[in-house]
């Protein structure tokens, strides 16, 4: 079945978040609506709409004037088996001792890896996006320089890949929580699906707010892999989880906001350890002052 999308920006979130809400009042009604902060640092947000029957494009541009965006950009979408096209387009992740890899690449595990399973229905943080290889990778320097953790948490979870890679190098519980309810549906199936069970404990919450982090903290290893703005506003927060000498991985970071995070953070009690690009994206690791 043939599928449409709609899509347009504006420079702010009260547009957007009007915008979004008119969409969802048009006829033919979409089936989704989304608003979203752009990720390439231009202050701009995205509104989008999905659709079963072809929309009206000029109640569209009426719409998109009345709320200061720019013109829709309406595409019609083949039907396309997606989990198919996920499981031929994403091949497995090496990131030092760390596998990412999907079922049907189960038997391409290597001897002596650590195998993280993602599930290609599951493609959100499969270690393919820079942010995600970057923690990874992060995790792997620090074991290699002889740190164990004890202590872990990953805040903004998505599919709990961070989680379950300090899970899967400590016989300790890690504490994996996402603000957004199916993020943490998708966590928890992944853990069961690695065998984590109980060693992996999925949250539903905004940042720390939650009475399991609460009483988990001060923790030695955290991981934050969200946006720079989240990040920022985290930063009271992680210093008052954090022990002294412990360490934050932080990403989801654009190259050029790095050094903003960097300032944030050591005016916050930590001392930069390592800054690695990958591509468009920078991962952080930073420890504790003690």
């Amino acid at each position: 079945m043939t599928t449409y999308t709609a899509f347009t920006k504006t420079d702010a979130k009260a547009k957007a978040d009007a915008l979004g809400e008119a969409l969802e009042t048009i006829v033919p009604e979409p089936t989704g609506v989304g608003v979203f902060e752009m990720e390439d640092g231009s202050g701009l947000w995205e509104v989008a709409a999905y659709f079963t029957d072809a929309p009206d494009d000029i109640e569209l541009a009426l719409l998109a004037k009345m709320h200061g965006a720019r013109d829709f950009i309406i595409s019609e979408v083949p039907d396309t088996d997606w989990v198919a096209k996920v499981r031929r387009d994403l091949s497995p992740v090496e990131a030092g001792r760390f596998f990412v890899y999907g079922g049907h690449d189960a038997d391409k595990l290597p001897e002596g890896k650590i195998g993280l399973l993602i599930e290609a229905a599951m493609a959100f943080g499969t270690g393919h996006h820079g942010t995600t290889l970057g923690c990874l990778r992060a995790l792997d320097a620090l074991l290699d320089a002889g740190k164990s953790f004890d202590n872990v948490a990953d805040i903004g979870c998505g599919t709990a890949v961070l989680g379950m890679a300090a899970a899967k190098v400590s016989d300790k519980v890690v504490l994996a929580s996402d603000i957004d309810e199916v993020a943490v549906d998708v966590a928890q199936s992944n853990v069961d699906a690695n065998d984590l069970t109980g060693r992996v404990l999925c949250l539903e919450a905004a940042g720390f707010n939650h009475k399991d982090l609460a009483e988990a903290a001060p923790f030695d290893l955290v991981f934050a892999n969200i946006l720079k703005g989240p990040l920022v506003a985290l930063a009271p927060d992680m210093a008052a989880h954090v022990q002294p000498g412990g360490y934050v991985i932080l990403s989801g970071i654009l190259n050029p906001q790095a050094d903003d995070v960097i300032s944030v953070y050591t005016r916050s009690g930590f001392n930069l350890v390592d800054r690695t690009e990958i591509v468009d994206w920078t991962t952080l690791t930073m420890a504790r002052v003690s």
